[in-house]
């Protein structure tokens, strides 16, 4: 497949270029954010903007801004390219933007793509179903690099929507986030989340399920980047005559 990369000099970018041609796949090169002083590689062929680079690719790579998410949906829905979007913090606009151009093209968009990553929100989901939320209190905790510009992490928030989801309700509804202060005892049936950013961690989630009587744990601990891109390059894999449609790394791996 020809597969093209969006924010090509950015710190996951440049890794998954190279994770492109590492599986067997051309890559039909890239574009970066209008303005930076960082250069396209030279083995690397630059595109002006994301609509040329879609014209020449089969399919996407997408981990650059929030900011710019509309924009790359306006510019993909018509392109015939697959669309794999690993941006985190979108707001309910560029929610809506992404629906919009799903459909017209493929697009899996997940807040991360390690395998990982996809089977405990399966089981976080399994949990928040089989065990009652006025028994167990549901806590998330990450921790990220110094760099990180949002929190909780889009992952964080996708395992809260999970267990939400087991329990039949909306995050929103039951979200308690950053915690400070007197605030007085846990209401029951919250999912609470925690974030702690330092140093150059890549990524740590931690799923804990608490009742009187015992506690189940999730943890999943990312050491390199490459497994990001790994699961992003087989996904726009996976994209190959997909019909147009919102997506998301269960697909990919098949994960009810």
């Amino acid at each position: 497949m020809r597969i093209g990369v969006i924010g090509v000099t950015g710190r996951l970018g440049r890794i998954v270029a190279k994770e492109v041609v590492n599986a067997g796949h051309i890559l039909s090169g890239g574009t970066t954010r209008a303005g930076s002083a960082a250069a396209v590689p030279p083995d690397v062929q630059a595109f002006p903007d994301v609509s040329a680079l879609a014209a020449a690719s089969d399919a996407v790579l997408d981990f650059t801004h929030a900011d710019v998410v509309q924009a790359h949906a306006d510019a993909l829905a018509g392109s015939g390219a697959a669309w794999v979007l690993g941006t985190t913090g979108l707001s309910a606009q560029d929610e809506a933007a992404v629906a919009r151009a799903a459909r017209r093209i493929a697009v899996v968009q997940s807040p991360n793509f390690a395998p990982g990553i996809t089977l405990l929100l399966s089981l976080a989901e399994q949990l928040g179903a089989a065990l009652p939320a006025a028994e167990y209190d549901a806590e998330i905790m990450e921790l990220h690099h110094k760099h990180k510009a949002d929190a909780p992490s889009g992952t964080a928030v996708a395992i809260g929507q999970a267990i939400a989801h087991g329990r039949g309700v909306q995050l929103a509804d039951v979200m308690t986030s950053g915690r400070d202060g007197h605030t007085g005892a846990r209401v029951p049936g919250t999912i609470g989340f925690s974030a702690a950013r330092g140093g150059e961690v890549v990524g740590e989630h931690t799923v804990l399920f608490a009742s009187g009587m015992e506690h189940v744990a999730l943890v999943h601990r990312a050491f390199d980047r490459r497994m990001f891109a790994g699961g992003a390059v087989r996904a726009a894999v996976w994209t190959d005559g997909r019909p147009p449609g919102l997506y998301s790394m269960k697909d990919v791996m098949g994960v009810r």
